[in-house]
């Protein structure tokens, strides 16, 4: 049995993934097969990472063998999971569809001599000049959106009236009709008023995000040296030595500095392909120096609109999955090839910092944890530093990745939420701990405002997406997480 201070650690561990996925059925079950199949997906998709902790905390230890076992088996359900809701929802789209044609029909009539025209809305006083005006009331129609009642907002204007079709199609035929009237002037955003009905707002182009400035490059220049030179003093520091202090011993750095880098890098590389396939440029990103690690990430602002919530999860998420991704090959790659008389000496506590990197260590290396020094090769720092790194960006909290995640599966209100509590959680954990704190001061100063609306605010991403999210945002508290000593010891983590 456990120590009863350990417990309550694996009590709230247990009670947090069961309140997730009992959150996630709770949602789904209004949406009937449809929602609970795609909750099916999500649970599938995290079972073998909660199985194998399950384990891992009960004292029993897979093998990679196991692990890759538990991880096909689950691909498998997912993408047969998948299958099934797929020809479920072709088959929910035609009944809709047939609904709503038969709704529309009989509808009619009956909107068109209750309801003002389209040309006779009401107008208070409005910024966008009155041929503009007119051009945009002439894109609405019963097909699509029955705009009622029109709203001076901004420099712009708020359409009310009721959506006729799936949003984002929607969307999609009243940008282009509007683009075809005024070209580039102004941008249409498709979203829910504060009633939770849907609202049309145009705006002027001018309002779209600004490109980055010259002295803005020269900065984000500027601090990319800078983190590299940090990336070098970490490997410098890991090996024992002042690299500021002893220029040269920078051969000796380089190759531990470079793989820090490397992860930075293919995180950024992932942000740009997704924002180059929906068409969303970024700015170049504004690196984060820290002694500590190498590096705290970068900032990465969207210069263009985003089409849809779908379009920021997937461009904030394949950042942290390519850096993720890498730096996991590199720590497992690592695990393998360490051996005694490795570069590394690390104290057997050192694997207490991480569940996810402790676990993995004592399914690899096995008794070799119980020795008071464990010998490791450089990928395992390097990994389980690119780890830390992608685990910080993938905090929820305003525009970190995490943040844009939570935004773009739960919108802007739980978003905010989840911004305040880890700021608060931050606050906490910084009373001991330097590195939370600068964390913290980083989000609060730099990054706690949530992304503007995207251009359809109300389409959401599937639960393909959501069940992702959730399964990354599980990895991050894994990866930041230690192990209680106690529980260490009973695990085969220390002596």
């Amino acid at each position: 049995m456990f120590a009863s201070s350990e417990t309550p650690i694996i009590g709230t561990i247990l009670l947090i993934a069961f309140a997730i996925l009992g959150w996630g059925l709770y949602r789904a079950r209004p949406f009937g097969k449809l929602g609970i199949l795609a909750w099916l997906q999500s649970v599938v998709l995290m079972a073998p990472w909660l199985l194998f902790f399950g384990l891992f905390a009960a004292g029993i230890y897979l093998n990679i063998v196991g692990i890759l076992f538990l991880v096909v088996g689950s691909a498998g359900l997912y993408i047969y999971l998948g299958r099934q809701l797929r020809a479920a929802g072709q088959d929910a789209i035609l009944k809709q569809r047939a609904t709503q044609r038969l709704a529309a029909n009989s509808s009619q009539e009956g909107d068109a001599a209750q309801q003002p025209a389209v040309g006779e809305l009401k107008i208070e006083v409005l910024s966008i000049p009155e041929a503009d005006l007119n051009a945009i009331k002439g894109i609405f129609g019963l097909d699509t959106f029955f705009a009622t009642e029109t709203i001076a907002y901004q420099e712009g204007a708020i359409f009310k009236g009721n959506l006729r079709g799936e949003p984002q199609e929607v969307h999609n035929r009243l940008s282009t009709s509007l683009r075809e009237r005024l070209g580039e002037q102004y941008r249409l955003f498709l979203v829910e008023n504060t009633d939770g009905k849907p609202v049309v707002i145009v705006l002027p182009s001018r309002n779209d995000p600004q490109p980055t400035t010259v002295a803005q490059k020269a900065f984000a220049g500027i601090l990319l040296i800078a983190t590299v030179a940090t990336c070098l003093e970490t490997a410098g520091l890991l090996l024992n030595f002042d690299l500021f202090a002893t220029p040269e011993r920078l051969t000796q750095a380089l190759p531990i500095g470079l793989g820090i880098f490397a992860v930075l890098v293919a995180h950024e590389i992932g942000h740009w392909i997704l924002a180059r396939r929906y068409q969303v440029r970024l700015s170049w990103p504004f690196f984060l120096p820290a002694v500590q690690i190498g590096s705290f990430g970068s900032i990465t602002r969207f210069e263009s609109l985003l089409p849809n919530r779908t379009a920021l999860f997937d461009i904030a998420l394949a950042g942290p999955a390519a850096g993720g991704i890498v730096s996991l090959i590199m720590l497992i790659v690592g695990l393998l090839l360490s051996h005694p008389g490795s570069l590394f000496q690390l104290p057997n506590q050192f694997f207490q910092g991480s569940i996810l990197v402790g676990s993995l260590a004592r399914v690899i290396l096995g008794s070799a944890l119980q020795s008071s020094l464990v010998s490791v090769h450089p990928l395992v720092i390097i990994g389980w530093l690119g780890l830390v790194i992608t685990a910080l960006n993938l905090m929820p909290a305003g525009s970190l990745d995490g943040g844009r995640v939570v935004q773009a599966i739960y919108g802007r209100k739980t978003a905010g939420r989840a911004t305040v509590a880890t700021l608060i959680l931050l606050a906490l954990v910084s009373l001991g701990n330097s590195m939370a704190m600068y964390w913290a001061i980083v989000i609060l100063f730099l990054q706690r405002d949530l992304e503007r609306p995207s251009l359809n605010e109300i389409s959401e991403p599937d639960d393909a997406r959501a069940a992702l999210g959730l399964l990354a945002l599980f990895l991050m508290i894994a990866t930041l997480l230690p192990l209680t000593p106690g529980l260490a010891g009973r695990l085969g983590i220390g002596g």
